[in-house]
């Protein structure tokens, strides 16, 4: 190994039944360097952590440590950890009712008496040292999440980790908590750790990352220094092919937005236990979507016209019909579909298949009394698997085993199959690669210039931009603002969104 690096994997392939996940994948990690590993989802990045932390054994290829002169074999996470390996993941793992100290240094002590005064004043030291704003006997769960983070990287510092593996840090995190967790990344690469920074924002690789290696379709592209890598650059590499251009995206949401006037959904004063009360309409081909900070209402103001919250107040018309929306079957039957903002807790059934995740919506509105046949379930779930390209071995594959994107396609195939007339997308791209976020955005278009109503959520203000004609403006659960036309600007959404309209 070189001299400053910490470390090597060589050769490395890894395959599952039906799959070749990791194929000859070299990948290189020097001291005191934060170092982004991209992709696709699907590209290999999650099999190659897994492979490094023991989680999965290689079939082929070496890893090298520094420090260790041989090569190394590492059989599970203590061993990964044993090395000086740790991994920090996007949800995160510690204990919310313990306290700060606790989860530090739970588990990790084989005696009968812990001397938790001694732990709690080294907790405090190693919080004060590294710059986390909480108290060693504090519980946890009063914690922002990003504290939760940054509690869970000062417990990998303290078992003197070499490389700190972070795995999609900052997806749940705002602007001001992902500045305090780069600034904790570059105090630990002025301490000489080796970071490597798994993500799928491009703006924060270029923030905080020294060096990227790219994968794709469980290949090495290359390794590159982030200076010599131009973004769009970045963008080609990790879907192999030239990304078309964005700006004909959004030229093409204004004409469909423009093509049909005549209203779909219309709500005066509708109110839930969660969101405030609220006026609201959506045209036949219309995108719009509402944007604002997390916590802003967003999320809460879509559930309420689906009625996923109790509904508390308000009068609805669909398609110039009165009518009662207060359970989620109700929106159903009057055409109005909805991908959740977590996917995984509220979007996808793990356990069953990809065909059975599709056909659950349609199954549902034709009641689990006169269930389709094996041949009916199949010839949907073929229909759409092809449609949306979604990457799975069988319709009979479980979907837990699909990319994050792919797992985002199935349920979008699923409200597809049930052809509303309004479809309300909340963070469809979140956690998807660049390639399928595209292919997500000129659906929608697609879709919108077909007839279909959507109304798109994201926490990226340049998505919503390429994709929307009409963006509401979200602030401490109340709508601040309205904008179309020319006011459609990034300045404009800020400005609105920190009251400078005001």
């Amino acid at each position: 190994m070189e001299k400053d690096t910490v470390l090597t994997m060589r050769g490395i392939y890894k395959s599952f039944p039906g799959v070749k996940a990791l194929s000859n994948v070299d990948f290189t990690l020097r001291k005191g360097e934060i170092h982004a590993l991209m992709g696709e989802n699907g590209a290999g990045k999650s099999t190659l952590i897994k492979v490094l932390t023991g989680v999965y054994s290689k079939d082929e290829g070496e890893i090298r440590i520094d420090g260790i002169e041989d090569a190394i074999t590492i059989r599970s996470p203590q061993e990964a950890q044993n090395y000086g390996i740790s991994t920090v993941y996007q949800e995160i793992t510690l204990c919310p009712n313990l306290t700060v100290a606790e989860n530090m240094y739970i588990g990790r002590d084989k005696s009968t008496f812990v001397q938790w005064k001694e732990r709690e004043k080294k907790a405090a030291a190693l919080l004060d040292s590294l710059g986390i704003p909480a108290r060693a006997k504090q519980q946890l769960g009063s914690c922002s999440l990003a504290v939760q983070q940054m509690v869970a990287i000062a417990r990998a510092v303290d078992t003197d980790c070499k490389v700190l593996i972070l795995d999609e840090p900052t997806s749940s995190l705002d602007d001001k908590e992902v500045a305090m967790l780069f600034k904790l990344m570059r105090d630990l690469r002025e301490r000489g750790v080796g970071i490597i920074f798994v993500t799928h924002f491009l703006e924060q690789v270029y923030e905080v990352s020294d060096r990227i290696t790219v994968l794709r379709n469980g290949e090495l592209v290359g390794e590159y220094e982030v200076e010599k890598l131009p973004q769009v650059e970045l963008v080609a590499k990790m879907i192999g092919k030239e990304l078309e251009g964005l700006s004909v995206i959004k030229k093409n949401a204004a004409a469909a937005a423009d093509s049909n006037k005549e209203m779909y959904y219309e709500a005066k004063g509708l109110s839930s236990t969660e969101a405030r009360p609220f006026d609201f309409h959506i045209a036949k081909g219309e995108v719009n979507g509402f944007t604002g900070l997390l916590g802003s209402g967003r999320s809460e103001s879509v559930r309420a016209i689906y009625g996923a919250d109790h509904v508390t107040g308000g009068t609805v018309t669909v398609d110039g019909k009165n009518v009662k929306i207060t359970k989620p079957i109700q929106a159903m039957k009057h055409g109005i579909g909805y991908l959740p903002e977590d996917r995984k807790r509220d979007g996808i059934i793990a356990d069953l298949s990809v065909r059975d995740n599709i056909i659950l919506a349609l199954q549902v509105m034709k009641g689990f009394f006169h269930p389709f046949s094996k041949a009916q379930a199949e010839a949907f779930a073929d229909e759409y698997i092809k449609a949306l390209d979604i990457k799975t071995a069988s319709s009979d594959t479980p979907i837990k085993s699909l990319s994050g994107g792919n797992q985002q396609k199935v349920i979008l195939a699923r409200w597809l199959l049930t052809h509303p007339q309004y479809l309300i997308l909340d963070e469809p791209t979140r956690g998807i690669d660049v390639g399928t976020k595209t292919e997500i955005q000129k659906l929608v278009l697609k879709l919108a210039e077909e007839g279909m109503s959507i109304t798109f959520i994201s926490s990226e203000i340049e998505e919503m931009l390429r994709t929307c004609s009409r963006l509401i403006v979200m602030r401490d659960r109340k709508m601040v603002g309205e904008l179309t036309g020319d006011e459609l600007t990034q300045d404009r959404v800020m400005l609105t969104i920190a009251g400078g309209d005001q």
